[in-house]
């Protein structure tokens, strides 16, 4: 069951690691067509607002505290990046609004290590798409760390299973969050509302060092979207990123390890 009262937390985090194995058989896969069917409508009739739609939930499903929708985008080699071309290179993958939706999708998605050339995988907020100039983000920030493509796989399941567990816990803050990889290097941020909300930014980069099991000395760097914005830098960053990788002389990457849970 999900749990009443304070125990609700902790009984959706052990439904999201527990389901993992789950059954994804042919019904339910015939299901999540129909019920994709019925949640593009329901998008379609919201226009977008971040209210909380009403998505089809089965009986007896883990229900989460938001909906939340998975993106996916591609950024083709030496095509010259900007916010326009990002724009029109995200897709909207799908939303879901239980643990049981979430492993229905992600079971069947690419994960972070098979992913070729320059991609993507967001996961935010259902009424948050993830650009910096988007009203949920515009006045936010991202903590960014730098992994190994195969690492970044682990690292990423890890905090999606902390961001839809409400592991965070800073209220309505966590935004969404981000892994980008190119060649045999991955990126894993994570964004927040409120970038001049320093106690909050703390609390997210300790909780990031536990959920990743990161050590102490880990890089790891906040950066402001209005400064992504005014310089385009994340996307320069990016680009520098994967031209180091190439010729093999980036240093600044370190060994993520499963959590003692998983």
């Amino acid at each position: 069951g999900s749990g009443d009262g304070g125990g609700e937390r902790m009984n959706k985090f052990d439904a999201l690691k527990d389901d993992e194995s789950g059954g994804h058989g042919q019904n339910e896969e015939n299901s999540t067509q129909k019920d994709g069917e019925k949640e593009k409508m329901e998008r379609d009739k919201s226009q977008g607002n971040s209210k909380r739609k009403a998505l089809v939930l089965g009986p007896a499903e883990h229900t989460l505290q938001y909906n939340y929708t998975f993106w996916y985008s591609r950024i083709a080699p030496r095509h010259p990046t900007s916010s326009q071309s990002y724009k029109q290179n995200i897709k909207l993958i799908g939303a879901f609004a239980s643990v049981e939706q979430f492993w229905r999708f992600y079971s069947h998605m690419v994960h972070p290590w098979d992913l070729s050339g320059h991609s993507d995988l967001h996961l935010f907020k259902e009424g948050i798409k993830p650009l910096w100039e988007d009203d949920a983000n515009k006045n936010g920030g991202k903590w960014i760390i730098q992994l190994w493509k195969g690492l970044a796989s682990c690292c990423w399941e890890n905090l999606l299973l902390a961001i839809l567990g409400e592991q965070f816990m800073v209220g309505e803050e966590i935004c969404g969050a981000v892994v980008s990889v190119c060649f045999q290097e991955g990126i894993i941020s994570i964004w927040n509302r409120t970038a001049s909300d320093q106690a909050t930014t703390a609390r997210i980069q300790d909780m990031l060092q536990r959920v990743l099991n990161l050590p102490p000395n880990t890089m790891m760097e906040y950066k402001t979207h209005t400064n992504s914005i005014k310089d385009n830098s994340s996307f320069e960053i990016q680009k520098s990123h994967c031209e180091s990788t190439q010729a093999g002389n980036n240093p600044f990457l370190y060994m993520c390890v499963y959590p003692k849970w998983m």
